[in-house]
């Protein structure tokens, strides 16, 4: 359930349009939904300002397709993370408009009024074997409520195609910076920038890259200041934690005022 429905359902109960007993209904699924495969968390949109995320690697489809539908009955945007096409077909059929992007993998199902747009978001690759990674960033941070922009294949192989990029870059309230081999881009970023750096490490390189453990290190070993570091391939913390930074802007902005 979100903030503006519960209030209303609230506020008509408080005005007598809504009875005790008929809001009791509506809101006997919050907090939780206990489907016995999976406990559904309706409370999410409440503490954290957007619903559930369901991670689909490792689900059975009938369940994902499930999760799917228990959450789109509160008339929620839908995020989910790590989908097959195969997952997404079965999605579609019970949601027609379900997008899909294949190279995030991700699924994004749409209702109600689209969030306000809060803060911008830059998705930076290092190459473009990082797109994966940063599409999932991109998506996530953009379905969250954010505005996000994109620049790929700019690392430090070629560091004049990064400097083509210093207005985009100035743009931003918080940069996420997904980097494989030995992860160097968040660094060169954070020198430049005064945002917010969140690395990504990826499992992009050769054998000593250790699937992304040399890029997470390096990243975590990183001289300039500023720069946080997600999990490797961990596109959907990095967008998340931007538009949880974003939206805490937009919240220090108004209390300001």
């Amino acid at each position: 359930m979100e903030r503006n429905t519960l209030r209303q359902l609230l506020e008509d109960v408080k005005n007598g349009t809504v009875g005790v007993d008929a809001a009791l209904t509506k809101m006997k699924d919050l907090p939780f939904e206990d489907l016995g495969f999976a406990v559904i968390d309706h409370h999410r949109t409440l503490r954290k300002g957007f619903p559930e995320v369901i991670f689909c690697q490792g689900k059975t489809i009938e369940h994902i397709v499930q999760i799917f539908s228990r959450l789109g009955a509160g008339n929620k945007n839908i995020l989910g993370t790590r989908a097959s096409r195969e997952v997404y077909l079965s999605v579609r059929e019970i949601y027609p408009a379900a997008v899909y992007n294949e190279l995030a993998r991700t699924i994004v199902v749409s209702h109600g009024e689209n969030p306000n747009k809060t803060g911008n978001v830059l998705v930076l690759s290092a190459g473009t074997a990082d797109l994966p990674v940063a599409e999932e960033a991109a998506v996530t941070a953009e379905v969250m409520g954010s505005h996000v922009r994109k620049a790929y294949d700019i690392g430090v192989a070629g560091l004049h195609r990064l400097l083509d990029k210093l207005e985009l870059i100035r743009w931003a309230h918080v940069i996420i910076v997904a980097a494989g081999m030995e992860g160097a881009l968040p660094s060169v970023i954070g020198g430049l920038a005064d945002q917010p750096v969140i690395a990504v490490p990826t499992s992009t390189g050769y054998g000593a890259s250790f699937n992304g453990l040399s890029a997470l290190l390096g990243m975590l070993n990183s001289c300039a200041s500023g720069v946080s570091v997600v999990n490797i391939d961990n596109g959907f913390g990095a967008g998340a934690m931007a538009n949880t930074i974003t939206r805490m802007i937009e919240r220090a902005t108004k209390e300001k005022a």
